[in-house]
């Protein structure tokens, strides 16, 4: 009946009652289809994946159990996420992420989301949330230079090398979001981990590599002097790191 209720909530989302588990090591993405979402009770088992897409901008749990290694995955977004828990039981190594993407050398790196997470009841040997940003695309690669012009056997003088080009700087790494927890009075203050550095600068470009001075070819008797080869192309420099940022945790 389980898994009958799971599969409505596929085909008609939140047709049956909203009760969702994710089985060991398996994925499950929430459905897109509304911005707030509403749940009964969310069950991760070991090493399993919840996936939150960007559009959620508000989850509301009854019960929530995570188990060992086990990740509520929020998609990066400029909007922030409101996520409250009635009551949660958090295993060894469960986290809640919410990292920036990673640049490419079509996209800058995207920031963590920004997060407000409250829980009425928290049992957890640790509370671990990573909002960190995103890395900064890699620099691009130098031009290699062209080889030089190769002389006659008796005649001409060979050409040098073309000098490698220059690798581009590293971009910057996106920051790190700003999260709001809301904790019970009673819950220990070193047990709460939450990882908010700006993402690391992209590395720096390796310059081109240098091109051949040019050589005689075919000569059995004379040979001319070949040409000097270019010098290679200077790498760029590591982009910056993102900002920091911040965590605020309010008492209740």
């Amino acid at each position: 009946m389980r898994k009958l209720c799971l599969l409505a909530a596929f085909v008609c989302p939140w047709a049956c009652a909203q009760v969702l588990q994710v089985e060991t090591h398996s994925l499950m993405r929430l459905p897109n289809t509304a911005s707030t979402l509403t749940l009964e009770r969310l069950d991760v088992a070991d090493y399993g994946t919840l996936l939150v897409p960007s559009n959620v901008t508000q989850l509301s749990i009854g019960q929530l159990h995570l188990g060992r290694e086990a990740r509520i995955a929020i998609v990066p977004a400029q909007q922030p996420l409101a996520m409250s828990v009635i009551q949660a039981d958090l295993a060894d190594g469960s986290q809640i992420t919410s990292r920036g993407a990673p640049g490419t050398y079509t996209k800058a790196a995207r920031p963590g989301r920004d997060l407000n997470l409250r829980f009425n009841a928290l049992n957890a040997p640790v509370l671990s949330v990573d909002a960190r940003g995103g890395t900064g695309a890699p620099g691009y690669v130098g031009l290699d230079g062209a080889n030089g012009k190769a002389p006659g056997c008796t005649w001409g003088s060979a050409g040098r090398g073309a000098d490698g080009s220059n690798g581009s700087d590293g971009q910057p790494g996106a920051a790190g979001a700003l999260v709001r927890l809301e904790l019970p009075r009673d819950y220990p203050a070193e047990l709460i981990k939450v990882a908010v550095d700006g993402g690391a600068g992209g590395v720096a470009g390796p310059g081109g590599k240098p091109g051949a001075g040019g050589k005689a070819k075919g000569c059995f008797v004379y040979t001319a002097d070949g040409g000097r080869s270019g010098k290679p192309g200077a790498a760029g420099q590591p982009g910056p790191a993102g900002a920091a940022g911040t965590v605020t945790v309010q008492r209740f």
